[in-house]
């Protein structure tokens, strides 16, 4: 939740203007994904459903319609993830790109120290390959 000025609390999704916000953010992540040798083989060929997931997972996190778990259950992160080998430098480049993404909406201070940090905590908590 975010405390506005006049003390009303809204979710950081009503904040940012609901759903479209966080699908230019996944279009502009995923756009830096696709041409990123570190990290593309972690993805399918076609990005359209990770990109759909994503959005709608981000978009229920931070307060939206529950349209992710109403049709994927659970999101389950880290078990969703486990296939794939990641460690530190797939980590780092992901948050590359995302950190471009968050930075190109140019949202308020407060909306991206919110994304950046809940960014960095499960970019890391996803790890699960040694250095």
């Amino acid at each position: 939740m975010l405390i506005r000025g006049d003390g009303a609390a809204m979710s950081l999704y009503q904040e940012v203007g609901g759903s479209e916000f966080f699908e230019s953010l996944v279009d502009h992540f995923y756009a830096g994904v696709e041409n990123d040798p570190r990290i593309r083989g972690l993805y399918p060929e076609d990005l359209t459903d990770s990109r759909a997931n994503t959005a709608l997972f981000l978009i229920q996190y931070w307060g939206g319609p529950t349209t992710y778990s109403d049709q994927r259950g659970h999101p389950r992160l880290r078990m969703r993830h486990a296939p794939f080998v990641i460690g530190q430098a797939e980590r780092d480049a992901w948050m590359e790109h995302m950190h471009a993404a968050i930075a190109h909406m140019e949202p308020s201070v407060e909306v991206f120290k919110a994304l950046v940090d809940y960014f960095e905590m499960a970019a890391t908590h996803m790890i699960n390959a040694p250095a």
